[in-house]
C-alpha cells in the first residue's frame, strides 16, 4: 500500500476507515447500486472542491474518488469533507477513495472508476486537467477559473470543441448568479416599463460597472480558512482580473443580456486594463496558510525594501465594451474586512428610465442591498413601478418596495439569502441537470469562451501598461 496514502488516513480516521489503495477500495453499501454520476476529485488544492460536496445529491453516488499528489492540499481536502460527515445538523455519507500517487493524472483516466471530474485547485495546471479529462471521455465540473493567460485561452477552445464531439457537458462554477440580488436586478432589467432599455454609456460613465473586493483572511464552514502558499503565486492562482473578476464578467454577460448568444471576436472590445498589488506581511502569511517563512518560489514578489512583505498582484480593472455597451469591471484583494464585512460586491446597470445598483458597504450593513433609481422625475413612474413589481412578487413571494428619497429599496425576506456556501449546491445540481436531460442552454459554452476571452485580454492589456 502506497505509505503517502496510509499517511492521509492516519490523520482523518473517521472519513477513511471504510478506503483501501486504487486497487482495493471497499465501496458504500448504500450506494451497491450504481448511480447515474460517480465523482472524480482531481488535484483538489481549493476549498471549492470540498463545498462541491457540502451537499448530497440524489443521482450522484456517495463513493467519490480522489487522486492528488501526496501533501497538506489533498490532506484539507479530505478534512472538509469529514467535517460536513460527521456535522450534527444534515450530515453528508462521502465515502472517500483517495490515490496519491505521483502518477495520479494517468491513474484517474487508467482507473474509470467515475464519469465525472471535480477540478478546484491549481489554476495553472487546470486548463490541461480539463482538456485531458475530456479527451479520456469524463464530464467536468470546473470552479472558475478555466483558465489565466492568453495560452491557456487556445486549449480552453479545444476542451469545449472536444466536449461538443464527445457529448460531454464542461462547466465552470458561477456561484454569483443565485444571489438573490443579482437575480431580481436581471429580472428588472428585463422590463422595460421599468428600466428602459440599456444605456452605452462612454468610457468616462460606463453603462455598465461592476466590482468586488475579497480576503485573504476569511472563514469558510465556520472556521478559518487555511490557504496553500502557492495560491499567493500568481503564476500558479492568476492575477486577479482572470480569477475573481470572472464572477463579474459572467454577472454582466447574464444580467444584461439574458439568454444572447455571445461572440468574442465580434462582440467584445476590451479598451483599456491595468493591475496593482496588494501587500502582504509574513505575520499576515503566517495567520492565513500555518507556514513560519516565505517559499523560495514567492521571495520574487518580495518588497525590494522589505523582505517581509509580498507584493501580490490581485487588483485588476478592465474598459471594455460589449455589444457597443460600456463596461467597468475592477476586482481587490485584501487582508482582512472590516468587523461585519466579508467579501463585497456591488454592481450599477444603467437603464434609459432607471439605474439598477446592488451597494454593500457600511450603509448597508455589509449586506447586498438592490435599489431602483429613476433617471428622470416622471410623477408617473411610481405606478407604473408597483404594478410592474406586482407582477416580480407573483415569482418571488415576499418581496417589497421601500422609498428612500429618491429611490427604492427591493425588500427582501431572509428565506431568499442562501449565502455562498449553499450556491455551490446550486450551480452542482444545474449542472447534473444538463448531464441527465442534455439542456444545456445554446448561450452557455459561446459565453464562457466570452467572458475568459475578455479576462486573459485584459491580463495581456495590463501587462502591456497601455492603461494612462
Amino acid at each position: 500500500m502506497n505509505i503517502r496514502y496510509l499517511s492521509i488516513v492516519i490523520f482523518i480516521p473517521s472519513l477513511m476507515s471504510s478506503c483501501h489503495n486504487n486497487t482495493g477500495r471497499r465501496l458504500d453499501a448504500a450506494d451497491t447500486t450504481r448511480k447515474a454520476v460517480r465523482l472524480l476529485t482531481l488535484d483538489p488544492g481549493h476549498f471549492h472542491a470540498a463545498l462541491v460536496q457540502k451537499s448530497m445529491y440524489a443521482d450522484v453516488d456517495s463513493n467519490v474518488f480522489v487522486y492528488a499528489p501526496p501533501g497538506p492540499d489533498v490532506k484539507a481536502h479530505l478534512e472538509r469533507i469529514s467535517a460536513y460527515n460527521t456535522r450534527a445538523k444534515d450530515a453528508t455519507r462521502w465515502n472517500e477513495h483517495v490515490y496519491t500517487g505521483p502518477d495520479f493524472l494517468q491513474q484517474m483516466i487508467r482507473d474509470r472508476k467515475g464519469n465525472t471530474v471535480v477540478l478546484a485547485g491549481n489554476n495553472r495546471e487546470k486548463t490541461a486537467y480539463i482538456l485531458r479529462s475530456l479527451q479520456a471521455g469524463f464530464h467536468v465540473l470546473s470552479d472558475k477559473p478555466m483558465v489565466i493567460d492568453e495560452t491557456a485561452f487556445s486549449q480552453l477552445r479545444e476542451a469545449f470543441d472536444t466536449a461538443a464531439a464527445r457529448n460531454l457537458v464542461l462547466y465552470d462554477i458561477m456561484t454569483e448568479r443565485y444571489e438573490i440580488t443579482s437575480i431580481l436586478q436581471r429580472e428588472l432589467a428585463a422590463m422595460p416599463a421599468v428600466y428602459g432599455t440599456q444605456e452605452k454609456g462612454d468610457a468616462r460613465n460606463p453603462g455598465i460597472l461592476a466590482s468586488n473586493v475579497h480576503r485573504w483572511y476569511k472563514f469558510v464552514s465556520g472556521n478559518v480558512l487555511t490557504r496553500p502558499a502557492w495560491s499567493f503565486d500568481v503564476a500558479h492562482q492568476g492575477e486577479g482580473m482572470v480569477d475573481v473578476m470572472t464572477h463579474l464578467v459572467d454577472l454582466i454577460q447574464w444580467g444584461c443580456f439574458p439568454d444572447q448568444s455571445l461572440d468574442y471576436s465580434k462582440d467584445i472590445q476590451v479598451d483599456h486594463a491595468r493591475h496593482w498589488t496588494t501587500n502582504l506581511s509574513l505575520s499576515q502569511f503566517r495567520i492565513v496558510t500555518g507556514i513560519d517563512q516565505f517559499p523560495d518560489f514567492l521571495k520574487k514578489y518580495a518588497d525590494p525594501k522589505k523582505d517581509t512583505v509580498l507584493k501580490i498582484y490581485a487588483n485588476g480593472e478592465i474598459d471594455y465594451r460589449l455589444k457597443g455597451v460600456f463596461v467597468k469591471a475592477a476586482t481587490a484583494w485584501t487582508y482582512d474586512a472590516p468587523p461585519g464585512a466579508g467579501d463585497t460586491y456591488t454592481s450599477t446597470i444603467r437603464g434609459t428610465k432607471a439605474n439598477l445598483l446592488i451597494l454593500q458597504d457600511t450603509a448597508q450593513h455589509y449586506q447586498p442591498t438592490l435599489y431602483i433609481e429613476p433617471v428622470t422625475k416622471d410623477p408617473a413612474y411610481e405606478q407604473t413601478l408597483n404594478a410592474q413589481f406586482a407582477t416580480l412578487r407573483s415569482n418571488y413571494p415576499g418581496i417589497s418596495l421601500k422609498k428612500e428619497g429618491p429611490r427604492w429599496e427591493v425588500l427582501i425576506p431572509d428565506h431568499y439569502k442562501e449565502g455562498h456556501e449553499a450556491h455551490f449546491a446550486r450551480v452542482t445540481e444545474k449542472f447534473l441537470g444538463f448531464i441527465k436531460d442534455h439542456n444545456m442552454p445554446g448561450w452557455e459554452v459561446p459565453n464562457m469562451i466570452a467572458k475568459y476571452y475578455t479576462t486573459t485580454k485584459g491580463l495581456e492589456l495590463a501587462k502591456q501598461n497601455k492603461y494612462p
